[in-house]
This record gives C-alpha cells, sequence and structure tokens, in this order.
C-alpha cells in the first residue's frame, strides 16, 4: 500500500523516499520545492508539488495511501506557507489532509514534547519519531502489521 510522504524536500524526509523506494515501497513524494522534484522521481517516488498547508493539496496527493510521514521540519522551515502561518495551524491543515484521505497510520517526525494537537485522533493510528530516529519511521510507514 502507498506512502506519502509530506515534506520530502526535507533532509530526513529525502532520506526516508530513498530508503522506501530501495524497499520497493510504493512512494507518494509531496514537496513544495519543484528543484527536487526529478531526484526524487528518480528514486523511484510519485512527486507532487504544491502548498503542504494546504489540506486540499496534501489531501488530494494522500488519497488511498495507507501510511502518511509528516516531517514537522516542513512546517517551521524557511518555505512559503499560503494557507497556515503558524506551526498549530499546519498541523491543524494535515490532520484534515489524512482524515479526509483515509489514511490509517500518521508517522509525525518531530522533536520530543511537541504536542501533535489536532493529529491524535484524526487516523486510527498514530505514532511520533523523532528526526533521529527517521529509518524506525520507514519500517513503521512501510508494514501494515507493524504494531505502532
Amino acid at each position: 500500500m502507498p506512502v506519502i510522504i509530506v515534506g520530502a524536500d526535507t533532509t530526513y524526509g529525502a532520506g526516508l523516499v530513498e530508503a522506501l523506494c530501495a524497499a520497493g515501497t510504493e512512494v507518494r513524494a509531496f514537496v513544495t520545492d519543484p528543484d527536487t522534484a526529478g531526484a526524487l522521481r528518480r528514486l523511484g517516488a510519485k512527486v507532487a508539488i504544491g502548498d503542504l498547508t494546504d489540506a486540499s493539496h496534501v489531501g488530494g496527493a494522500a488519497l488511498n495511501a495507507f501510511s502518511a510521514v509528516l516531517m514537522t521540519e516542513a512546517a517551521t522551515d524557511d518555505r512559503e506557507r499560503s494557507f497556515a502561518d503558524t506551526f498549530d495551524a499546519v498541523l491543524a491543515s494535515w490532520a484534515e489532509a489524512v482524515s479526509e484521505a483515509k489514511i490509517t497510520r500518521v508517522i509525525l517526525v518531530t522533536s520530543s514534547g511537541t504536542d501533535p494537537g489536532p493529529l491524535l485522533g484524526a487516523t486510527p493510528e498514530f505514532v511520533a519519531v523523532e528526526p533521529g530516529e527517521a529509518a524506525i519511521a520507514s519500517v513503521v510507514a512501510a508494514n501494515e502489521a507493524a504494531e505502532v
């Protein structure tokens, strides 16, 4: 089943795309930087380019995926965000997107202590991991039977 990585144009996001594609997983990479799309496509990912704060953009790209890996670095870096101007607003947008897309599992890659807010309860399964544990996220994202 497909996995979508929102913020695949971040350092850890690109690494996850590479690891999941190498393992034969169907990967959708959501980016805001069109310059990164070619490299991700060469890895085997399907790439969507859009505003990661627009729930309709993220939700459309995530439709029928099993897992969503959400890179909070993409919610706090210097990229343009048209529909949400705070971290909490980005999380609310992502919660709406994954809920409407019927995602089963969300893996939030974030610093410890981050309040996932509206993401809790947006999907049947939720786990937060720190960026240094990104390899764990790739395993959890790809393994439908994994206990979270």
